[in-house]
């Protein structure tokens, strides 16, 4: 099994975890904030620090593409473009939502016959989501979705649907549906990448270092700063 560098930065928590063989090697995260620019830096290091170690040789660099947050991934990405060059190493891009997925799937006691519906916060009642089943093949394509009493209709006349990720909060005051699950405190983490970055590296599912950008699923809307006067 390939040994990979894992890197999360879509939300408010920075993470960073080497892997091998489907086991956890190394790992660090920080839920306190976005403090991604100072921490990740050090995470990443711990973790290339243990390789050298314990003489490993690292074959890939997995970073979490989003969505999510406009800067955190951004400051993802490049930590780990600029990795993969320096190493001449491949460089794998994972989802964030089923990131999120795969968390539910493997650490909540759900029924295989459940839907998964990873949400993350964006502004007011907007979250972005999509819809998985267990074998992870789209019953709803990631998107940004503004939340209301209808959302997921057709999912939930189909199946129980999950929801979770830092924007199911937002969902739990709208949907009502007997058939709606909540799961609490499910946010992306490099430690659950393994499955996914594995399968990728695997398959040969390879990223361009110069080309690749993080899945924003919308464009970045600035704010303009209030007058001073």
């Amino acid at each position: 099994m390939a040994v990979i560098l894992n890197i999360e930065t879509s939300t408010e928590v920075c993470s960073a975890a080497l892997t091998a063989e489907g086991m956890v090697l190394c790992h660090n995260e920080d839920f306190q904030g976005r403090n991604h620019a100072a921490l990740l830096s050090g995470f990443v290091k711990r973790c290339l620090d243990h390789a050298r170690e314990h003489e490993m040789k690292l074959d890939a660099v997995a970073v979490s593409l989003g969505p999510g947050s406009y800067t955190g991934l951004r400051i993802g990405l490049s930590e780990a473009k600029g990795l993969a060059y320096a190493l001449d190493i491949p460089l794998i891009g994972v989802s964030t939502l089923q990131l999120l997925a795969v968390h539910a799937m493997f650490n909540a006691d759900l029924d295989p016959d459940v839907l998964l519906a990873p949400m993350i916060d964006a502004r007011r009642m907007e979250v972005y989501t999509a819809v998985y089943d267990f074998a992870l093949q789209e019953i709803m394509k990631p998107q940004p979705l503004i939340l209301d009493e209808s959302s997921y209709s057709e999912e939930l006349a189909q199946a129980k649907v999950a929801f979770f990720g830092n924007g199911s909060e937002k969902a739990r005051k709208v949907i009502t549906s007997p058939d709606a699950i909540f799961i609490p405190d499910v946010v992306p983490l490099a430690s659950d990448m393994i499955a996914l970055a594995e399968r990728s590296y695997a398959r040969r599912e390879f990223i361009d270092l110069a080309y690749s950008t993080p899945e924003y699923l919308k464009d970045f809307q600035a704010i303009k700063p209030k007058p001073r006067f």
